[in-house]
């Protein structure tokens, strides 16, 4: 670990940029990150370094950390980054256009989950602590202290809670909408009652694609860490990797990497696995916490129609309800949700340019880009497959 400078505002504080989360203690840093996704979890964010996830794809910890008198009382997530892979808020525009300025735009600072569009918290504190704001205030001014020193364009807060997208937007940042689909549960019975509110064609639409993979001689089963084998994780993984090879892409999540998380995240790692006589043909992973189902990477061999809808939407809906959780993030992307009784929510992220010209032309972008999204979104909430008031009665 690197000490960078001394806290300004704050003369006790002192603050470190840490190249490896290992250095730090687990319980250390889940003490700050006890309210947060699992993708916070010391056990993921440190299993993707040590797992060869990151090394050799443009993802470089540059971890903020900060200290009051040798106690960790805030951390946020940093990478230094050589591209924009792996980050689901898109700015390779906006990359294209620094270059054609004939300047660089990599390397730049990303505070994310690396290949997570999950939101959550970014500015990690000590619960409950009454110097948190301070705290909070620290770690964004060292962040733009480090964006200098490291000669970097810019720094990008991805995903962040909607509390945090408006502490970083107060201090300069500009901030950026995008649009996910997401499931929420006010309470329903069963996968019966669910299909009861919707209507009369999407109820369906559903049935029938459940029945097509149920005749099909398709079963699913749902696993826990302590119940996913070696054997099934290595044939997890290859589904996971042929997703990547069919779209000419490149997994970055290692076999190792997911077997780490069935051992040190057991109870809220997931994997939903397709059966076809007596052999695995499908599988999606997922994580969990005490509200929500995190639904991720899916695969399968062959073509099996209706499974993915299967498997990723009607079990992962229906595990949600007998277990209670209010609600089923699906990840970026899929229009095709909708139709299944995902609704629209927005996301957010929060940018600093140096360049003030190029920060003046993105702030005018997205001014532009902000309206069209929430009319996008308005005009997605009247073609949702609920009943209305009169179909109900």
């Amino acid at each position: 670990m690197t000490i960078v400078r001394p806290a300004a505002t704050a003369s006790r504080l002192r603050i470190r940029v840490c190249a490896a989360l290992a250095d730090i203690p687990a319980a250390e840093w889940n003490r700050l990150a006890a309210d947060a996704t699992p993708f916070l979890r010391h056990e993921f964010l440190a299993g993707l370094e040590r797992h060869g996830c990151l090394r050799g794809h443009g993802w470089e910890p540059a971890h903020i950390l900060a200290y009051d008198q040798g106690r960790l009382v805030g951390a946020m997530p940093l990478y230094v980054k050589s591209n924009s892979y792996g980050e689901f808020v898109f700015d390779w525009n906006w990359a294209e256009a620094y270059q054609r300025a004939g300047r660089s735009y990599y390397p730049k600072l990303v505070t994310a989950v690396p290949y997570t569009p999950v939101t959550g918290p970014r500015l990690l504190t000590v619960p409950d602590d009454p110097s948190a704001d301070r705290v909070r205030g620290m770690l964004v001014e060292q962040a733009r202290a480090l964006m200098c020193d490291r000669g970097a364009s810019s720094w990008h807060c991805l995903f962040p809670s909607e509390m945090d997208a408006v502490r970083l937007g107060a201090q300069d940042g500009l901030r950026r909408i995008g649009c996910q689909y997401h499931w929420h549960n006010p309470g329903y019975a069963d996968f019966e009652d669910f299909l009861s509110r919707l209507d009369s064609k999407h109820r369906k639409q559903i049935r029938r694609e459940r029945r097509e993979v149920r005749e099909s001689g398709i079963t699913v089963e749902v696993l826990s860490g302590p119940m996913i084998s070696p054997d099934i994780w290595r044939v997890y993984h290859r589904f996971y990797c042929s997703t990547f090879h069919r779209k000419w892409g490149q997994p970055r999540l290692t076999l190792e990497f997911f077997m780490h998380l069935g051992r040190t995240l057991p109870d809220q790692t997931l994997l939903f696995m397709a059966r076809r006589h007596g052999e695995y043909v499908a599988g999606a992973f997922a994580l969990r916490d005490a509200h929500t189902l995190y639904g991720r990477h899916w695969g399968c061999s062959g073509s099996h129609r209706h499974l993915h809808f299967e498997v990723c939407c009607y079990q992962t809906v229906d595990y949600c309800i007998r277990q209670g959780l209010r609600r089923l993030d699906a990840g970026a992307q899929g229009e095709h949700k909708l139709s299944r009784g995902f609704t629209p929510v927005p996301t957010w992220s929060v940018h600093w340019l140096r360049d003030p010209r190029f920060a003046l032309a993105v702030a005018g972008f997205l001014e532009r880009e902000t309206q069209a999204m929430r009319e996008y979104m308005t005009a997605l909430e009247q073609h949702l497959p609920y009943r209305r008031r009169t179909e109900a009665g």
